[in-house]
């Protein structure tokens, strides 16, 4: 007789995919503070340390003032990118709900660069705002936009997924052509900053940046996390949610609170990157099932590798000159966004 393979314990894969995850996050960790357009060598200066040599200043500037804070910034962007899809997700419903296709991003992008633009005719109370005025106003947008969104594909707590996607290439329209009238009248000045939001790129990373973003999206990503058994609710829908004792009303409000802080943060400071936010919910999805529980933190550990990586391609594939990390996201995205389209409607079968 054929004894029948066990069903393995949910808990148990989880912990592998967390410990895998983690392990991969570390090596991308690596290889981000190891590689890039200078010939400085992170092994060098580790042995110098081990050896207790006092590092060189050179060494000291690129490892310690570029890529130390890029890495950091490019955890928490990933990150919080990644969490903000798989939260999209569960609130509409739908895997392939995401910041960036229903228009969140171009709202947060908006909001930003309407501060950059106009940032010297606001109120008193804005400008006192200081470094924090760009990442406020782009959360202000962002959280504009998704309450905007849900309010508009929201009917009778049903939510209309072909309302949504067409509302948030709507509100993604709108927004571009509002941002194409303030580059349109924006100085030389301001047209440097601004082509930073075009493709979205993590050169710019600053300590002053990690510092003003990190609380941010570290505390959007951390709430996020407790989300995952009320979007497990949600996905039977809003009634059923309710009759399990889940504060539903209280959880909308959580959730898009935390995707516009997210992707308002992330966008402040790193442009627009697309395809993390849908891809890597979905890819986790496939593998692991749709616990949200799971899903959240898997997809927080995949996301910061994934953009740690695609910001070392951006760094040497045209070395010494850097290619936009959007460039490369679109790239390595795009095509896995086509397969799981073609994968939903049964038109391929890995």
């Amino acid at each position: 007789m054929v004894q029948a393979n066990p069903i393995p314990d949910r808990r148990i894969t989880a912990r592998r995919a967390h410990v895998g995850l983690a392990l991969l996050l570390a090596l991308t960790s690596l290889i981000s503070l190891a590689y890039g357009a200078s010939g400085t060598s992170l092994w060098g200066a580790m042995q110098k340390l081990v050896t207790g040599q006092p590092l060189g200043q050179m060494e000291q500037v690129v490892l310690l003032d570029i890529r130390l804070p890029r890495l950091i910034l490019g955890l928490v962007v990933g990150a919080s990118l990644a969490v903000s899809g798989a939260v999209m997700q569960g609130l509409f419903r739908n895997p392939l709900a995401d910041p960036g296709l229903v228009g969140v991003s171009a709202g947060a992008g908006l909001g930003a660069i309407t501060a950059i633009v106009l940032g010297g005719l606001l109120p008193v109370a804005f400008m006192a705002a200081g470094p924090y005025l760009v990442p406020l106003a782009a959360f202000l947008g962002g959280w504009g936009s998704t309450i905007l969104l849900y309010r508009v594909s929201t009917r009778r707590g049903r939510t209309s997924v072909a309302t949504m996607l067409l509302a948030g290439i709507a509100l993604g329209a709108l927004a571009g052509a509002v941002s194409g009238i303030l580059v349109y009248i924006a100085d030389d000045a301001q047209l440097r900053d601004l082509t930073f939001w075009g493709l979205g790129s993590l050169a710019g990373a600053t300590w002053t940046k990690v510092m003003v973003a990190l609380p941010v999206m570290g505390a959007a990503i951390i709430a996020a996390l407790f989300l995952g058994r009320g979007l497990n609710g949600l996905a039977f829908g809003e009634a059923t949610a309710a009759h399990m004792g889940i504060p539903v009303q209280r959880i909308k409000n959580i959730a898009i609170l935390t995707v516009a802080a997210g992707i308002g943060a992330a966008v402040a400071v790193s442009g627009g990157i697309g395809f993390i936010g849908i891809v890597v919910p979905h890819l986790l999805r496939l593998a692991n099932g749709p616990d949200h529980e799971t899903l959240l933190p898997n997809a927080a550990l995949l996301g910061a590798s994934l953009l740690l990586l695609a910001d070392v391609i951006s760094r040497m594939v045209i070395a010494p000159a850097e290619l936009p990390i959007g460039i490369v996201t679109a790239v390595l995205g795009a095509p896995v966004f086509l397969w799981i389209l073609l994968r939903r409607r049964g038109l391929v079968d890995l």
